[in-house]
């Protein structure tokens, strides 16, 4: 039987999250996507709740945790 190591994070919630760590602000991230902050801070708040935290540090922690992200 063969695990297969299953994402927490959508691709573009991964992308987002990177540009966070790169400390990237919302606003900088949107335009970056061509994308709105409302959808960026969208994509945070999902992110936040798959991972059952509370702030964006302790998502970076959990995904870093959890190998999802690297620094």
């Amino acid at each position: 039987m063969i695990l297969v190591k299953q994402k927490i994070l959508t691709t573009r919630e991964k992308e987002i999250f990177e540009k966070l760590i790169q400390n990237y602000s919302t606003k900088e991230i949107a335009q970056t996507f061509h994308i709105s902050e409302k959808t960026v801070r969208n994509h945070i708040s999902n992110a936040m709740q798959k991972l059952e935290v509370k702030g964006r540090a302790s998502a970076v922690v959990e995904l870093l945790r959890l190998g999802e992200i690297s620094i």
